[in-house]
């Protein structure tokens, strides 16, 4: 089979597309002939020979990727053979093995993928989907909320503008580049402003016609994030779940107590405290999507321009879930 291979730590050049051995499925795990993988921003940092996040540097050779979907074609011995055939979506989670044109994952951690649904949109929904859900859990948004959204346009951002329009809220969706905010206005959002403007926050208030901001959703951070806090009105809620600039959002309990506001950090460890909650999440999300309430924004590359797909994704040149296409 034909896999992306990664010898070297360093830039998106060294992901090298080549031939290797078909893998075979041991004890508990079956064969996916992949339709789609995943790719996250978290890809990007392992390539470069960092830790990312709960994962740790990669041995290797290696093969990126930890969300695939496809038709399984082999299982191991004590595997139920029903699954041979049918069309399913895994998480490989600290595993890797993506990023090729057949991967392994556990028996536990398949989820047989809709019908209807293509293979690109459930790799959306197993990872970054599940992550979405996880966050709006937290949010608890309502009707009565106007929410700003920081990169609506990105994989979580593009759900979160769907969700809040689904609930009746108001929604403002900040994203960077006239292409992007053209695609935040398709999702249905209220309000796309582009923060590349340095009036941006004065566009927001206009488009609001002064209504203020009672929820913002930051995966960004750093200045844009500080700026999106900056808009929220008094008991304001800030919401945050990553920072994509390379820095959190920063603030004080003084920015807090000032206007009464209220901060969460909606990730780890929360996800973590019951057992089989991320299964339930997989499942959750892809049920969403199945039934029209999500449909995940999606950016698809061949496989074999993988080292592309990571440039533009740190480029920011990616709208939605990047996803590679065997």
């Amino acid at each position: 089979m034909r896999a992306i291979r990664l010898h070297t730590f360093g830039p998106a050049e060294n992901l090298t597309y080549q031939e290797v051995p078909d893998p075979v499925p041991g004890q508990g795990a079956v064969r996916i002939r992949v339709e789609a993988s995943g790719v996250h921003l978290l890809d990007t940092t392992l390539r470069k020979g960092f830790a990312a996040g709960p994962l740790p540097v990669s041995d290797l050779p290696m093969t990126p990727g930890r969300e695939v979907a496809g038709t399984v074609d082999a299982v191991g011995s004590d595997v139920d053979s029903g699954w041979i055939g049918r069309r399913a979506v895994a998480h490989l989670g600290p595993a890797s093995g993506g990023y090729a044109e057949q991967a392994l994952a556990a028996a536990t951690s398949l989820h047989e993928i809709p019908a209807h649904l293509d293979a690109a949109a459930a790799v959306a929904m197993i990872g970054t989907g599940r992550t979405a859900v996880a966050i709006l859990d937290v949010t608890a948004l309502t009707s009565q909320d106007t929410v700003l959204v920081t990169a609506a346009a990105g994989g979580l951002g593009n759900l979160f503008v769907q969700a809040a329009k689904a609930v009746g809220a108001t929604v403002v969706g900040v994203a960077g580049g006239a292409d992007k905010v053209e695609r935040v206005q398709r999702l249905g959002a209220d309000a796309a402003v582009d923060y590349l403007a340095s009036d941006w926050p004065g566009k927001v208030t206009e488009a609001l016609d002064g209504r203020g901001i009672t929820v913002v959703m930051d995966g960004v951070g750093g200045a844009l994030g500080r700026t999106a806090m900056e808009q929220l009105d008094v008991g304001g809620r800030l919401v945050l779940f990553g920072y994509s600039s390379g820095a959190i959002t920063p603030f004080t309990s003084e920015d807090l107590a000032e206007r009464g506001l209220s901060a969460t950090w909606a990730l780890r460890p929360r996800l973590m405290r019951r057992p089989g909650a991320m299964r339930d999440l997989e499942t959750r999300a892809l049920a969403k999507a199945a039934a029209g309430e999500l449909t995940p924004l999606t950016t698809r590359f061949p496989l074999e321009k993988a080292a592309e797909a990571h440039r533009a994704l740190e480029g920011r040149a990616t709208a939605g879930k990047v996803v590679l296409m065997p």
